[in-house]
């Protein structure tokens, strides 16, 4: 394969697809990044060639390949096929994954994914035998580890800048940094690499790391045609337990810190309670007081986050970058800035350098060691980049030029120091990020959000990779300041009474998700001196045969190991398990667990010896019940303003699709509950007439005019439905 010095241009992915299976003899190892920032051309045709030639040996390594929703039966269908129209029109399909879906990938092609959208997988053996368990940090490793030819494919925007051709990974940096990191051993070996972009000029334009030159690709694919909308991922609704754990999140958060948040109900939960922190404080210690987070962890809080106002401010530093942070951003809470430079930064969180510089404020960088006796070129011109320096100086032979004026940049000599402060500083400090993500998935409002701002509003929210969002190794010093009092908040599904989470998959190995950055976040908030891990356990999950602990007396499975234990977060409270022995570990976790299964959980402990004899839960922890929460949340919508909202910023649904989703979800509730009472019910209500109200609701399932007995009978059923939900 010829070496590229700069990228060959194609506009037709057959001829694209044509290089690649010739290049690499037709053994292919195909890496795509997480989730949006595939290439649905390049993927679907090569998938194709490979159905259509067995001796094509492709193994695609991926994770989180978008899916529109799909039904089972015809009230499905009903609900998400207008959905589908209005929320992904125009968005393909991966033809890999519908066959995966079905059963029909062909035995040449196998998939590789390190990470699977939660429980979508948990009955497919192809994806459960599959599954790279590797950290975040290790995947680009992994990847490169293929003992086959590698071609890394993604989707790309484009900007000609001063003349230029750049191309910005946008919604994934992520794996970028890394694998490029391991292509030049990889082709010393011999093994042969291919990078491939494809132009989408749909996606938003992202600075920081993202941006690169064309001579960084070997291949690029750009068409109008092949142009295609962004996925868009619906919002959640925020649950009761989401609320709670949100704000008990919120209340461990420092102001000036840092802040870590992943996609979902959770996240919009903690950055709603953020934003009511910061815009609504007095109601937010109303709540704390309602709530009972004053009264149980009033001097936790006190230590560890805070109750006032953020006036400092945060900044976001994660490997997701949700459309939480956008909200947070537009609410005033996201807005502290760090700098890419350890004097700089240092001198910020020290507060002797504000984003408006002073002729002191300076002097006293300027006096640092890194830049004594003589200010060498690259520090003048990082300086000059923050802004230190004002633009239009220039550095030659030790001097700082301006026009036909230069100074000497021996800081030895006061007076000529003096004449510097005076003529050459900038006014502010620039380039400073409020921001910075690995990757990026969400609604449509968050695209246009971002490609609706200005080039400079967008450049605070920086793209790189996990390994520097995820670790400290390799800038060390830079990263532990810029991320000071961080909190690193990730999600779990179950945890021991003795510290044990487990997140991304269950006690007999079935994968649910995957570990993701999980780890790396651990290790982070262990690293940092004033950082803190939280992790977010719903206390109860609800199955088919009823309401079930998360918080259990031991489970087979461990995600992050006991001795790496920190704070745990459920709808209930906080257990502060840092450098607490096993008896205060599980007296903490029992206090956050469900009262329905204390008890039970308090006597297997004594069983165990890890409580003693006589050990009682504390009468204030007894009263864990949902609807106790319901009710003292209940108060607060009550206001009218908006707080504790189902869907806090919005969401792509109608009123209609929403009561009637959430209609139907209680319907199967109490069929799997009580299922003959309910089917008395149904029965009775068959022999009514339907109610007026129901009218609107049956009209979007085009149920209004039923045309047969099978469709008068689910109309039947939808009004049910909303007449137990007290909608009609």
């Amino acid at each position: 394969m010829t070496e590229h010095k700069g990228p060959t241009y194609y506009n037709d992915v057959t001829k694209v697809v044509d290089y690649i299976i010739e290049a690499f003899d037709k053994k292919i190892a195909f890496g795509m990044p997480i989730a949006l920032g595939k290439s649905y051309q390049i993927a679907n045709e090569i998938y194709r060639r490979a159905k259509e030639d067995p001796e094509i040996d492709l193994t695609i390594i991926t994770a989180i390949s978008l899916e529109k929703p799909t039904w089972s039966n015809d009230l499905e269908r009903r609900m998400l096929e207008p959905l589908r129209e209005r929320v992904w029109k125009g968005i393909p399909d991966f033809g890999y994954m519908t066959d995966l879906r079905q059963g029909t990938l062909p035995p040449n092609v196998k998939m590789k994914e390190f990470y699977y959208k939660a429980g979508s997988v948990k009955n497919d053996p192809m994806a459960q035998q599959n599954h790279y368990s590797s950290n975040y940090t290790h995947v680009g490793r992994d990847i490169m580890n293929e003992d086959c030819n590698v071609l890394y494919c993604h989707s790309v925007a484009k900007k000609i800048i001063d003349g230029k051709v750049y191309y910005s990974d946008s919604c994934n940096a992520d794996l970028s940094l890394d694998i490029k990191k391991f292509i030049p051993a990889a082709k010393a070996s011999g093994r042969k690499f291919l990078h491939i972009g494809q132009v989408n000029n749909a996606l938003p334009f992202m600075y920081g790391d993202a941006v690169v030159g064309e001579e960084d690709y070997d291949i690029i694919l750009e068409n109008p045609e092949y142009e295609t909308p962004l996925f868009s991922v619906p919002k959640a609704p925020v649950t009761n337990a989401d609320h709670m754990i949100g704000m008990h999140v919120s209340s461990l958060v420092k102001d000036g810190g840092s802040l870590q948040i992943g996609i979902g109900s959770l996240g919009d939960a903690i950055a709603t309670a953020l934003i009511m922190r910061h815009n609504a404080n007095d109601d937010y210690n109303k709540a704390l007081d309602v709530l009972e987070i004053t009264s149980k962890y009033g001097p936790l809080v006190d230590r560890v986050g805070g109750r006032g106002t953020l006036d400092e401010g945060l900044y976001g530093t994660t490997e997701m970058l949700v459309d939480a942070f956008m909200e947070l951003y537009k609410g005033g809470v996201i807005k502290r800035k760090v700098y890419g430079h350890i004097e700089i930064q240092k001198l910020v969180n020290e507060g002797v350098l504000s984003e408006t510089l002073t002729r002191d404020s300076v002097k006293t960088l300027l006096s640092q060691d890194a830049f004594q006796p003589i200010l060498k070129k690259p520090d003048f011109e990082s300086l000059q980049k923050y802004g230190i320096f004002k633009a239009g100086l220039t550095w030659d032979d030790y001097a700082i030029v301006d026009g036909d004026v230069s100074y000497t940049c021996d800081f030895r000599d006061a007076a000529n120091l003096d004449a510097i402060l005076d003529n050459c500083i900038g006014e502010a400090l620039e380039n400073g990020v409020i921001a910075q993500g690995g990757f990026f998935i969400g609604p449509t409002q968050f695209y246009d959000d971002l490609r609706n701002m200005s080039e400079e509003e967008r450049k605070q929210f920086e793209m790189t990779g996990v390994a520097v969002l995820n670790q400290l190794y390799g800038d060390e010093k830079l990263r532990t300041i810029q991320r000071k009092h961080a909190r690193f908040v990730n999600a779990g599904m179950i945890v021991s009474i003795v510290g044990n989470i487990a997140s991304d998959a269950l006690e007999n190995g079935t994968v649910i998700s995957g570990v993701g950055g999980q780890y790396n976040f651990v290790s982070m908030a262990h690293a940092i001196d004033d950082a803190r891990l939280i992790m977010m356990i719903r206390a109860v999950k609800e199955t088919d045969k009823g309401p079930k602990s998360n918080v259990v007396f031991n489970y087979g499975y461990t995600t992050v190991p006991r001795h790496l234990k920190d704070i745990v977060v459920t709808e209930y409270g906080i257990a502060d398990l840092r450098g607490k022995v096993d008896h205060e570990v599980v007296a903490a976790l029992i206090n956050v667990a469900d009262s329905r299964f204390q008890d039970d959980l308090v006597e297997k402990a004594k069983k165990a010896k890890k409580l003693p004899p006589d050990y009682e839960i504390p009468q204030e922890f007894r009263n864990n019940y949902p609807e106790k929460l319901a009710a003292k949340l209940g108060t607060f919508r009550d206001m009218k303003k908006g707080y504790f909202d189902v869907f806090p910023f919005g969401c792509e649904f109608t009123e209609e699709e929403i009561i009637i989703g959430r209609s139907l979800r209680e319907f199967k509730a109490k069929m799997d509950k009580e299922k003959i009472k309910t089917i008395m019910g149904l029965a009775k209500h068959m022999m009514g007439p339907v109610p007026d109200g129901a009218q609107p609701y049956l009209k979007r399932l085009q149920l209004d005019q039923p045309a047969d007995f099978k469709e008068k009978l689910t109309r039947k059923v939808v009004s049910f439905a909303l007449k137990e939900a007290g909608q009609v």
